[in-house]
């Protein structure tokens, strides 16, 4: 991988921890030669992973709205930083950019953009990795609801398995190396007989 796009909080959150694990995922990132994507924010979690490749040794590359620049905080400071018209198209670019994802704790915008890119590998768009960084058991509800999803046969587990999750940067990144898209039939593949 040479691009991974981070999505992540405006905010830090309740525990400093949040944080402090955003700027390990910098460091990673940047001690891996991985130019890191993300929202372009100078501010919370954003602000936080973005500040810590930088101050690495690391690259990244901003991409945010005109309607979040000055909401978000437009981040200055880094390798370069594009400012588009739109969320759909922010989210358009991080995709193309990157040759994996990674979610770190954040509200609704990080929830949407990691089911975006999952629905996306599901549906053979992509055969990138994607992946939680699990801090604090942030996620561990979501992840319970997954696994509910399958036994209800809503979601086929192969496709649950997709998702890789880890509490920590290191071994995140390695696994997200070792990451191989599964060849599944969708059922809308199949042939219908009249």
């Amino acid at each position: 991988m040479k691009r991974v796009c981070v999505f992540c909080g405006s905010s830090s959150g309740a525990s400093p921890l949040f944080e402090q694990d955003a700027r390990f995922l910098g460091q990673a990132l940047a001690a891996a030669d991985i130019e890191l994507v993300y929202g372009g924010a100078s501010v919370g979690l954003m602000g936080a992973v973005a500040n810590a490749c930088l101050k690495a040794g690391g690259r990244v590359i901003g991409i945010l709205p005109k309607a979040l620049e000055a909401k978000e905080i437009a981040h200055k400071e880094l390798t370069r930083l594009h400012i588009v018209d739109s969320m759909h198209e922010r989210k358009a670019m991080m995709a193309d950019m990157s040759d994996g994802f990674i979610a770190l704790p954040g509200g609704l915008g990080t929830i949407e953009e990691l089911f975006e890119i999952w629905t996306w590998g599901q549906l053979g768009y992509h055969g990138k990795p994607f992946a939680i960084y699990n801090t604090l058991a942030y996620y561990d509800q979501l992840l319970r609801f997954l696994d509910h999803a399958v036994e209800a046969q809503l979601v086929k587990a192969v496709h649950r398995e997709m998702l890789i999750v880890a509490t920590d940067a290191t071994s995140l990144l390695e696994r997200m190396n070792g990451y191989s898209p599964p060849s599944v039939a969708k059922w809308t593949d199949r042939v219908l007989v009249p």
